[in-house]
């Protein structure tokens, strides 16, 4: 571990000097000569290097949304040579060319902190074995030898001698107790965000190189942690567990705002997201907005949650939008639109009828009135008044048609024949 940490002694010095000025703002609140001051200044160096790194984490991320997109052409690669595993590995290698993705850019965080990390090794070593090393004279050196984190010193490691330790004002008790809980809870940091991500932001519907990967790394990298962390200084272990914690915390954001399509967190992620649409009908965040353009670009190759997203806003009458906002559908809009027209109608013929001129009853004549009423003129029905025409001054064709028995049907009931011969009649039988 000494040599591999002399190889990035270069950056030794920035370390250093990082360390020292968050130990001069940490020492003035805590002393300079306390453990918090120290394990803070560490703290904070793991922090500002990953904040350095957010760049980087972001790279990592679209890389892993490119070979979520070679899915379906991986698929097709391991159905056409499922017999061999060689041709398959050879196609697969060639479309991360031709795409230009790397299945080990999930390790890019890690690589990039690993310099830091071993110049960090190489600080505490040198103040384990009193030496000065970068901007730490020794005045700091001797701060730093004091400095117990828990009854730890900085530079005391799990298989520290007892002498070591004594001289560092210590009990190996207390180191060993210390390195160990802060082990277990590294590796057992770096197993659980390793698993979050297999099981919750991983397309478990098809099985690639970069699965196997991850797998693999979930139950390496803590055994590593285990094997290699007896070896490292307490103040390294504080470095490791705070980044550890970081990634954690880091993933978690990631997997809850921003999963794997296909994923189960995609699944919760679209479940909760249709909720708030259905409710507010509308789109909240920028993030949300990127996911439903994705969505309505993929068309016909969405995923089984994807169309379950989109079907429940067509039964809520919503439509995603290409731009990623959401908007009422065109059968919504028209049904509200009749039903606007219908409301207007009956309100229009309501304010009609309640503002129109009613109809007037005619006056109720008394008996005298009706008596004296003026006679009628000559335009009015004849059908109302009785004729002054006397009987006798009637046509007599008019007269004849009046009587019982007359006209055509008359002379047809009687059996007489109309305008010809005359049947006689028969004798009557007595």
């Amino acid at each position: 571990m000494d040599t591999i940490a002399s190889l990035f002694s270069f950056i030794t010095w920035p370390v250093s000097w990082v360390i020292v000025q968050f130990h001069t703002v940490y020492g003035t609140i805590f002393g300079p000569d306390t453990g918090w001051a120290w394990g803070l200044s560490i703290v904070s160096l793991v922090i500002l290097i990953r904040i350095c790194l957010v760049p980087l984490f972001v790279k990592q991320i679209k890389a892993t949304r490119a070979m979520q997109t070679l899915q379906p052409e991986m698929k097709k690669i391991q159905e056409r040579y499922k017999n061999d595993r060689q041709r398959q590995s050879e196609e697969m290698m060639k479309l991360y060319k031709e795409s230009g993705t790397n299945p080990l850019s999930s390790c890019l965080p890690i690589l990039a902190q690993s310099p830091f990390f071993f110049a960090l090794y190489h600080v505490l070593n040198g103040i384990a074995s009193g030496k000065q090393i970068g901007v730490i004279d020794e005045g700091l050196l001797e701060s730093a030898r004091k400095a117990h984190i828990f009854g730890a010193p900085l530079a005391a490691k799990f298989f520290s001698s007892e002498e070591q330790v004594t001289a560092l004002h210590a009990s190996l008790t207390d180191v060993r107790v210390v390195t160990a809980i802060m082990i277990v809870l590294m590796s057992a940091s770096q197993f659980y965000t390793q698993r979050q991500l297999m099981t919750k932001n991983v397309d478990t519907t098809v099985k690639t190189p970069f699965m196997q990967q991850q797998k693999m790394l979930m139950y390496v990298f803590p055994v590593m942690f285990a094997v290699f962390g007896v070896n490292f200084p307490v103040g390294v272990l504080v470095y490791w567990l705070t980044t550890n914690v970081w990634t954690m915390g880091q993933q978690m954001y990631v997997i809850h705002n921003n999963p794997t399509p296909g994923s189960k967190a995609q699944a919760s992620y679209l479940e909760r997201l249709t909720k708030h649409v259905t409710q507010h009908g509308k789109v909240r965040r920028r993030s949300e907005k990127a996911i439903v353009k994705a969505i309505v670009t993929k068309g016909r190759d969405r995923n089984e949650f994807e169309r379950k997203f989109i079907n429940a806003l067509n039964k809520a009458g919503l439509a995603a939008q290409p731009d990623g906002t959401v908007s009422k559908s065109a059968a919504q809009a028209a049904a509200q639109t009749e039903e606007g027209a219908e409301v207007g109608t009956t309100t229009a013929t309501a304010t009609a009828t309640a503002t129109g001129p009613r109809r007037q009853q005619p006056k109720r004549q008394s008996k005298s009135q009706r008596q004296t009423a003026a006679p009628r003129q000559v335009g009015d029905s004849p059908s109302l008044e009785k004729s002054d025409t006397p009987q006798d001054a009637k046509p007599e064709a008019a007269q004849q048609s009046q009587k019982p028995g007359s006209g055509t049907r008359s002379k047809a009931q009687s059996g007489q024949r109309k305008g010809g011969p005359q049947r006689p009649k028969s004798p009557s039988k007595k």
